[in-house]
């Protein structure tokens, strides 16, 4: 069988801001911004990986939520408890000093696991928790 990850969803209160952050900060690509009707579908992606995509999307840009659903999402989100993304590189030091330097909400700072990796925790501009892991530590 042939079965690979091609996107995640992460929820985003503002395109700008969380545009500013994955692409400037982080390096990432804009792979799609497209707007339709009251919608827009915005995907970034690293250029080390053309096949997988993040999905940038209102908290609650499912069409079937209620109002209520929509507002107990956007409270979620601004509490910072939705799940985030792992990711991997090669110097996790590094990352978290160009992460810090853009004035990242740092919720880790780099650290060796037991486990074997390196690694440090921001959150976005929109309260997700980011974790960028190194293989192997220091």
């Amino acid at each position: 069988m042939d079965v690979k990850l091609k996107q995640c969803f992460i929820a985003v209160d503002d395109f700008d801001k969380a545009l500013a952050f994955y692409v400037d900060v982080l390096g990432l690509e804009v792979r799609n911004d497209v707007s339709f009707e009251d919608m827009r579908w915005v995907t970034v992606g690293s250029p080390l990986q053309p096949d997988v995509e993040i999905v940038l999307e209102p908290p609650a840009a499912n069409p079937d939520f209620s109002p209520a659903d929509r507002e107990a999402m956007a409270r979620l989100l601004a509490k910072g408890v939705l799940r985030g993304v792992n990711f991997t590189t090669t110097d996790c030091d590094a990352l978290y000093r160009r992460v810090q330097d853009a004035g990242g909400d740092v919720l880790q700072e780099p650290t060796d696991q037991p486990y074997g990796v390196r690694d440090c925790a921001f959150r976005d501009p929109a309260g997700n928790m980011l974790r960028f892991m190194e293989a192997g530590g220091r």
